[in-house]
């Protein structure tokens, strides 16, 4: 639609529960005892339900629910030339459980050619009308480097890529193919999901790469440096925005700590027109690092938690949004929740029902306070 992108007053991250059927198809397929285009038939029909209820609830933008993928990030390494699926003997390690096994590796030379993710939106765009856009939704190229040095990845990756500016670079080069590709197929909304600056400003991360001589602001230079050389030369037309926070697996979290190490690169410097930004309890930390938000840059505050089914005190959101216009005007303040409701398949912990009385509760919000 033209003229029409995120972010919107009232919005969210992107992912959401899965219906049974929809678990079981994929449970049924990884067994075999389905093919992938029966799996496909059934995730088409989730995603035109899912849709028709995001319209219901009066959003502008809909999405796929992430319906398509076992991991909010994986997935899309998956798909890249020269990155292969494997299997960890563990998960990432999260406060109170560990998640499910899967990772990346390269196996050669990295490419964005024919990605999956393309004909996901276009079968998305079938949807969109008049006040309704369909955005997709990416890790951030700094989440694929993460990846690829994730615990013992990295030996392969460095066996692969000797020298790291020309993995950063291929890196790149292959998301802007896939970005290109997106918008050729009418896609004018993109959003990057990363954790790696949540990630970096959790003090018991460093507790683990301790003697590896690196430090918040290398590293930040390093994910700041991949993710916009990525973002160089696309049309102005397209909006890019990009979602932070700490990790979000079945209602458990990852890391915390405040933005204010990473402000000065993600906020002040990341070439996206908006950012999504954790921001429903402590580990957030304050509103303050928003100081480092220039002018031409929107800010979509995540007060509304996808962790808990119990409903936000409207009054105390409302607060909140009023305690972030001392750093960014309320013109350039948007809501939505401060991560999607199944970043992974297994979902957090409240019902289809309660998620959307969330969703309902952060329109009621965002009408009240902007109009």
């Amino acid at each position: 639609m033209a003229g029409l992108h995120a972010p919107f007053r009232f919005d969210y991250v992107g992912s959401f529960l899965r219906p049974e059927a929809l678990k079981r198809a994929r449970a049924d397929f990884t067994a075999g005892s389905i093919t992938a285009e029966e799996l496909t038939a059934v995730e088409d029909d989730a995603i035109r339900d899912l849709v028709a209820k995001q319209k219901a609830a009066g959003y502008h933008v809909i999405t796929d629910g992430e319906f398509r993928r076992s991991y909010w990030h994986l997935d899309f390494m998956w798909g890249l030339e020269g990155i292969e699926h494997i299997e960890l003997d563990h998960g990432y390690r999260f406060h109170g459980e560990e998640t499910t096994h899967g990772s990346a590796r390269v196996t050669g030379r990295i490419g964005g050619a024919d990605h999956p993710f393309v004909r996901h939106y276009q079968f998305m765009r079938q949807f969109e009308e008049e006040g309704v856009i369909a955005k997709q939704t990416l890790p951030a190229p700094a989440q694929t480097l993460a990846e690829l040095f994730r615990e013992d990845n990295g030996t392969q990756t460095t066996r692969v890529y000797p020298d790291l500016d020309e993995l950063i670079r291929d890196v790149a080069i292959a998301y802007r193919m896939v970005i290109r590709d997106l918008y050729d197929a009418g896609c004018r909304t993109v959003q990057l999901d990363d954790c790696t600056w949540g990630m970096i400003v959790d003090a018991s991360y460093w507790k683990h790469r301790e003697g590896a001589g690196l430090t918040v602001e290398n590293e930040a230079e390093r994910y700041l440096r991949i993710n916009n050389l990525a973002l160089e030369g696309l049309p102005d037309d397209l909006t890019v925005t990009t979602h932070i926070c700490r990790g979000n697996y079945h209602s458990t979290y990852a890391c915390e700590g405040s933005y204010d190490a990473v402000a000065p690169y993600v906020f002040a410097r990341e070439n996206v027109d908006a950012l999504y930004l954790e921001y429903d309890d402590e580990r957030s930390g304050g509103f303050e690092p928003l100081a480092q938000v220039p002018p031409d840059k929107k800010v979509v505050l995540g007060l509304i938690t996808t962790k808990s089914p119990v409903l936000e005190d409207r009054d105390a959101v409302i607060r909140r949004i009023h305690e972030a216009e001392r750093y960014v005007p309320l013109d350039r303040l948007y809501l939505s929740p401060q991560c999607g409701f199944a970043s992974c398949e297994i979902g957090n912990k409240l019902t289809e029902e309660q998620q959307w009385a969330k969703l309902a509760l952060v329109r009621q919000i965002a009408q009240e306070v902007w109009g």
